[in-house]
């Protein structure tokens, strides 16, 4: 894939966007070598992702200005990306570290197009994971009085490594709509159920308790409203009569590893698009 990139584009929908762009680069003599499209009759907007390439060289500089005036033609905002460019993840953990270290394995082995340049924790239980991977780890405990210090102290971070995604690996804390809005569209959730079911506390125990025949995990965009961010990706495990809290907990976490990587791993392939309350997804 050297040399390919990936085109990112949304906009209101209207007849003619796709005999647009396809032209470019028919002229630009490049091949499309994927190209996907949705037009969403709803919001009537449009979206398309299309993997390119090669280009003659790695620099896309000469696409910018037959695609600058599309997009001032069609209210269009889009992005053109190399496809060897891995996406600058910080995440954040509180105490239970499954997803932590399913999405540290995955990128470390090729799974994940991610660089994890920095952990932010309040705890200190998973420095020694940090430090086993070379990757930095800094320790901000977050109290109500402190919350507005320790979330500049994240966002100092965001900006010192230029990241682009934050991910919350079960980081049990809630985000003020400062940070919301500072990193909108920029924040991911694992959520430890089948949203809208069983919020806030002890979600398997509530479901312990009702009985439940499956479990699940939601992956979500964060927002200031608590779990009801654009939901990404959810998938579910069957469980039966026989199961304890605990072996809830534990099929639970797997589902949760599996979801969290997937809605990361689609933001960094750029498959991932914002549509209002929901989430278009280029799978």
């Amino acid at each position: 894939m050297a040399n390919d990139h990936i085109l990112t584009l949304s906009c209101p929908d209207k007849p003619g966007i796709v005999h647009a762009v396809t032209g470019i680069f028919a002229r630009e003599g490049l091949n499309i070598l994927d190209l996907q499209q949705f037009s969403d009759p709803t919001s009537e907007k449009f979206f398309m992702r299309v993997h390119f390439g090669p280009t003659p060289t790695e620099s896309t500089a000469h696409l910018r200005a037959p695609f600058d005036g599309l997009a001032a033609d069609y209210q269009m905002d889009y992005d053109i990306r190399p496809v060897a460019q891995k996406t600058r993840v910080l995440i954040m953990v509180s105490k239970i570290g499954s997803c932590l270290n399913d999405l540290l394995f995955r990128a470390k082995t090729g799974q994940l197009p991610i660089d994890v340049p920095v952990i932010v924790s309040n705890h200190t239980e998973f420095a020694s994971l940090a430090a086993s991977y070379g990757i930095e780890f800094h320790h901000l405990p977050v109290t109500k009085e402190t919350k507005a210090q320790q979330e500049g102290q994240v966002l100092e971070l965001v900006k010192k490594h230029d990241v682009e995604l934050v991910v919350l690996a079960r980081y049990m804390q809630v985000l003020s709509p400062t940070l919301c809005e500072a990193m909108s569209g920029r924040i991911i959730n694992i959520h430890h159920s089948f949203l809208p079911s069983f919020k806030g506390a002890k979600p398997y125990h509530q479901a312990y308790d009702r009985g439940v025949k499956i479990i699940g995990a939601t992956a979500h965009f964060v927002t200031a409203d608590l779990d009801e961010g654009p939901i990404i990706e959810q998938r579910v495990a069957r469980v039966d009569h026989s199961m304890s809290p605990k072996e809830l907990v534990d099929e639970g976490s797997n589902v949760e590893s599996q979801v969290l990587a997937a809605a990361v791993k689609w933001y960094a392939e750029r498959r991932l698009f914002l549509n209002k309350t929901k989430t278009v997804v280029f799978s």
